[in-house]
């Protein structure tokens, strides 16, 4: 069996996956983030209120699961939308879990972030051209790995 050659610089720059999605994650961040100023919500925010109207009452531990998060993590992401009244966090039930649902102001936080995302997708989707939805699957597939 051939010996491999140890990993150099060059390898992880011309081919590290990661580095490339990291990459691509902060560039599209901004961009969604910029897209949802008007609003006071950042990219991230306004895809978990996303979760939470899709979800209504489940549990965080259920959410957390859905979104590829520890626990501990989305419970600190929620806090700030908590604390703004755009979701309403139970107190611990059975089985010590936690449900979230969306208050009012959450909703029609959603209904005016939803014009804002749709032109910045549109945007996006443009600039991918006829690959987007190759782009998509292989992002879901990324997802998958681990």
């Amino acid at each position: 069996m051939a010996k491999k050659r140890p990993a150099t610089l060059e390898d992880v720059q011309n081919n590290c996956l990661a580095m490339r999605a990291q990459k691509a994650v902060r560039t599209m961040t901004r961009a969604y983030d910029e897209a949802m100023r008007p609003i006071g919500v950042t990219s991230a925010q306004f895809t978990l209120l996303m979760y939470v109207k899709s979800g209504a009452g489940q549990s965080i531990s259920f959410m957390a699961e859905m979104l590829s998060m520890e626990r501990t993590t989305l419970t600190r992401n929620l806090r700030p939308l908590e604390k703004a009244g755009l979701v309403a966090i139970s107190n611990e039930g059975y089985r010590r879990t936690r449900s979230i649902s969306l208050t009012e102001a959450g909703e029609q936080k959603l209904k005016d972030g939803l014009p804002l995302w749709r032109e910045v997708q549109e945007r996006t989707v443009r600039k991918l051209g006829d690959n987007w939805r190759e782009t998509r699957r292989m992002l879901d597939k990324l997802a998958t790995i681990g």
